[in-house]
């Protein structure tokens, strides 16, 4: 079983800069391929970035090399960081974990790009 909460999001103007976090805990493995995803009220889940065990990353193309995913294995993180943010960047945004081909999902953090 592996348990994910994400932290870090919030209101911030366009044009601004959040950092997400995502903890997992619940099992001694490094986990394998991990992820962000946001959903918009009304649409559909989407894939922002994914980072696998061994850093090789994937974004999606509406990111335009604005986010950089990262992850550190020895403490189970995962992190986004997301810059030059635009209105249509507001979403939960959620936290993805696979390990031993299950995957698990965080609750998500509310990010916000508004004046």
């Amino acid at each position: 079983q592996v348990h994910l909460v994400e932290s870090g999001g919030g209101l911030v103007q366009p044009g601004g800069s959040l950092r997400l976090s995502c903890a997992a805990s619940g099992n001694d493995y490094t986990l394998d391929a991990m992820a962000w995803y946001r959903q918009a009220p009304g649409k559909q889940r989407d894939l922002v970035a994914s980072i696998t065990k061994t850093g090789n990353t994937n974004y999606a193309d509406f990111v335009e090399g604005r986010f950089t995913i990262s992850r550190d294995n020895a403490k189970n993180m995962v992190y986004l960081q997301m810059n030059s943010l635009k209105p249509e960047d507001t979403a939960v945004y959620i936290c993805n974990a696979d390990l031993w081909r299950v995957g698990y999902w965080g609750q998500g953090t509310q990010v916000t790009v508004s004046s």
